[in-house]
């Protein structure tokens, strides 16, 4: 088996992955609250009401203090001449490899929130999908689109 790769995304991609996942939590806050209020009215019982929020609470520190760690911990990337390689994943771990005879363009992207922190998505295509690499710093991003352009030798299609 091949080393791993040795480049990383950038940290601010933890916190950036925090307060996504403190958003998308609103829902099972939402659900605990629900499951209080149901209880007050003798609706459920109470032990299943305190169930629901022990288990909400849980989910919310998963989501937003462990899950974006071990996401940074586990995203690596390099390219050379030859490849671009991939290896990230938590539950089901991914290696990609794309061929620079196979990329048809590269780009960056960047929504509202990694606007927020200065990162950017470089995304690689091929005829048989894209592949992102998230959250790296603008200028990062910026370098490593027009490294993998050049070396694919897509230069003419880059945004």
């Amino acid at each position: 088996m091949r080393p791993d790769p040795s480049e990383r995304i950038d940290r601010r991609a933890v916190t950036v992955w925090r307060i996504a996942g403190a958003a998308g939590s609103l829902l099972i806050a939402v659900a605990a609250g629900i499951a209080i209020g149901l209880a007050a009215t003798d609706l459920i019982p109470r032990a299943i009401a305190t169930g629901s929020v022990l288990f909400a609470l849980f989910l919310v520190v998963l989501i937003v203090f462990v899950v974006p760690k071990v996401r940074w911990i586990r995203w690596r990337y390099e390219v050379s001449e030859d490849e671009v390689y991939l290896r990230h994943g938590l539950i089901i771990r991914k290696r990609v490899l794309i061929p620079m005879t196979r990329v048809q363009h590269v780009d960056t992207k960047a929504g509202p929130l990694l606007r927020a922190f200065g990162l950017s998505t470089v995304t690689v295509a091929t005829a048989g999908g894209e592949h992102e690499i998230p959250a790296l710093s603008d200028a990062v991003a910026d370098r490593l689109r027009d490294r993998i352009a050049a070396l694919a030798r897509v230069t003419d299609d880059v945004v």
